[in-house]
């Protein structure tokens, strides 16, 4: 196991260096000219001004040895300063904002992964029965919903027509902070992210689990006269969560696409909001920092995600 997770960490190290060409890449072909962004367009200047701004900004060197410079930078915990923030500095900024979208993200994946598994058994234990279908159909609604129109359908029905949440941010501006107040603002956000994953683990965890109530070993438990329900807790499902883990492990990377959106409709103060809000004005120092430490966090959730299949399938082997 150890060896293995080495093994695993090391891929991960080399995947996050991967990340940090592709984003390097990327930026460089994004239309127009980097030094745009530090430029005031009411303040003239002289061609000779210019180049003296990307001297100091190191944009007159090579393409590899800007990259390695912003990469040894980077190792270091600089990652520059923010373009449209008054040069304040980047990582503080974005590491201010990795607890609401932590926050938002958790509650979202709790809803799914509680919801998906109990309508998945539930569904598979009434397979082709009214409950089987009416559930089906809801999980063929939510994975083929788009998560910006979720969340607008959500915003429009549940916050302005019904009034049943408040519209947007993460706390009543002006109040005293308060928890009740804080999950007035969650529940609406967090269950609509929570949608299209929980109808994804659903489909999942009925097949897995129709698929292992078909084994030897638990038709032998129902000849030996064992309930149900123990059949299914103790015996079926232990077997049939293996590739839901798999999936929770995978739709990290999608719950945070979704919470982009989420965070953009409901104003959520989270990195989604920062990396829009980034984009839109060019700041390329808050996008490398934000997208780099986002990916890094899914390369460590699929590692943990691989460790927690090991743990909980004695069979594989991990040497």
């Amino acid at each position: 196991m150890l060896q293995y997770t080495l093994r695993r960490t090391a891929v991960g190290l080399l995947m996050l260096l991967a990340l940090t060409v592709l984003i390097f890449i990327m930026l460089r072909l994004a239309p127009g000219d980097p030094i745009d962004a530090y430029i005031n367009p009411s303040v003239p200047m002289s061609a000779s001004d210019l180049d003296v701004l990307r001297a100091r900004l190191g944009l007159d060197q090579p393409l590899p040895v800007q990259y390695f410079a912003r990469l040894g930078a980077a190792l270091r915990g600089d990652f520059g300063y923010s373009i449209q923030r008054g040069g304040d500095p980047v990582l503080p900024l974005v590491l201010s904002r990795i607890g609401p979208t932590i926050l938002l993200m958790v509650s979202g994946l709790v809803i799914a992964i509680v919801l998906g598994i109990a309508t998945g058994i539930i569904s598979a234990v009434r397979r082709n029965q009214p409950t089987d279908i009416s559930l089906s159909i809801m999980a063929f609604v939510g994975i083929s919903s788009p998560a910006f129109l979720t969340a607008l359908l959500g915003l429009y029905i549940f916050a302005v027509t019904l009034r049943w949440a408040p519209a947007g941010g993460m706390l009543t501006p002006g109040a005293p902070f308060s928890f009740a107040d804080l999950l007035a603002h969650l529940v609406l956000p967090a269950s609509l992210l929570s949608i299209g994953h929980a109808a994804l683990i659903m489909r999942y965890m009925r097949s897995s689990l129709l698929e292992v109530l078909s084994q030897d070993y638990v038709r032998t438990a129902r000849a030996k006269g064992v309930r149900e329900f123990w059949v299914i807790v103790k015996h079926a499902l232990r077997n049939a969560l293996l590739p839901v883990i798999t999936l929770i492990g995978s739709t990290i990377g999608i719950a945070i696409g979704g919470a982009i959106f989420i965070e953009s409709i409901f104003d959520w103060p989270g990195m989604g909001l920062l990396m829009i809000n980034a984009v839109s004005r060019r700041d390329y120092p808050v996008i490398m920092c934000a997208t780099l430490l986002t990916g890094a966090c899914v390369i460590l959730v699929n590692l943990l995600t691989d460790m927690a299949y090991a743990a909980v399938d004695p069979r594989i082997k991990v040497a």
